[in-house]
């Protein structure tokens, strides 16, 4: 399916079928939203992939008791770095130079780009950055999961404590930030599983500039 057409097709299902999405189409989700885009690179999230349904019923109440967390056949959830460090830096450029064959030296003008936001900004902020960036690993998981014609609900309606508690993240220097299901949508109890998609004008939302 080309992109086009996939995100015609895609919309926030309300309701899924519980059936398992082919353990393929995820890892093909999952390896877009590693090759996703990411300031300097650094990607300061994790991606947990829950498929265990006791864990998805623990979670349904932090999220409101929303269907699909239960009729998902994955969640993912999007969780940003509590801080970046110097030794995130550190292992980020021990990457590039086994990764590329580069030495150090000639990262040091990177590294102290990267050192700029470890030591410019508060922990608090370093989070809030850190959250943009998965944002953008987020937004590309949708559109891959749409290219593989699996349905995708986006939400930012639960308690990230909550989330964070149930999952052990808070101990992985983690904060949960966006949740992603993926499965097939249940057509039959789903209203919005026809509808038309309903988009603002073109016009209207692309400016340009004379």
């Amino acid at each position: 399916m080309k992109l086009i057409d996939a995100l015609n097709w895609r919309y926030a299902a309300k309701r899924m079928n519980g059936e398992k999405v082919p353990q393929d189409k995820i890892e093909n989700i999952l390896e877009a939203t590693r090759l996703s885009a990411s300031s300097m690179g650094l990607q300061p999230y994790s991606i947990i992939n829950v498929e265990n349904n006791e864990v998805k019923k623990k979670l349904q109440p932090a999220a409101y008791n929303q269907p699909q967390i239960v009729e998902s056949s994955n969640l993912l959830i999007f969780a940003a770095w509590e801080n970046v460090t110097e030794e995130n830096v550190n292992d980020y450029i021990t990457n590039i130079t086994q990764t590329r064959g580069v030495t150090a030296a000639s990262l040091a003008g990177f590294r102290a780009s990267l050192m700029g936001i470890v030591d410019g900004r508060t922990q608090e902020q370093k989070h809030q950055w850190s959250a943009r960036q998965a944002y953008i690993a987020f937004g590309t998981a949708i559109a891959a999961a749409a290219i593989e014609e699996v349905d995708a609900t986006p939400m930012e309606g639960f308690i990230p404590e909550a989330v964070d508690e149930i999952l052990g993240l808070k101990e992985k220097g983690l904060r949960s930030v966006t949740i992603l299901a993926l499965g097939y949508r249940d057509s039959e109890n789903d209203s919005l599983a026809n509808a038309k998609k309903v988009r603002r004008d073109r016009e209207k939302l692309i400016l340009k500039v004379a």
